[in-house]
């Protein structure tokens, strides 16, 4: 299945690439302390060529925090609850159209399977990409 868009085109095994500059699609996942579920995310999507990757958190102490220019950076905005969209849009409310909501709780532990799996499921819905 191929979808086609102005900007993207994107493929089942290949993920989403920018049609014109043949540019991998930013993704950027985010979670509360950028310790567990969004460095996993991150993991999963890491070397494939079609996307590139960052994770951040919303948490002042944070691994890697959120900023404007991580934001502005991201064509894609995956967030492990709503509580870090509403974060985010407290920062940089032009970005909303950019966030999905996982509906990921903190109950999982860094590359842990169940939390592999979940994501996977959840990501294949959004990015017709697959594992």
């Amino acid at each position: 299945m191929i979808l086609k868009s102005q900007k993207n085109i994107c493929s089942e095994s290949a993920g989403c690439i920018d049609e014109v500059n043949n540019i991998p699609k930013k993704i950027l996942f985010v979670c509360t302390g950028n310790m567990d579920r969004s460095p996993t995310a991150e993991n999963l999507l890491s070397g494939r060529e079609d996307f590139e990757v960052m994770s951040a958190g919303t948490w002042i102490h944070a691994r890697r925090r959120i900023s404007e220019s991580i934001l502005e950076w991201a064509d894609q905005i995956f967030v492990m609850e709503r509580e870090h969209k509403d974060v985010i849009l407290r920062l940089k409310p032009e970005v909303e159209d950019k966030i999905t909501v996982l509906d990921i709780p903190d109950n999982y532990r860094r590359d842990g399977l169940d939390l592999i799996e979940m994501l996977k499921t959840k990501l294949s819905k959004h990015l017709d990409i697959r594992w």
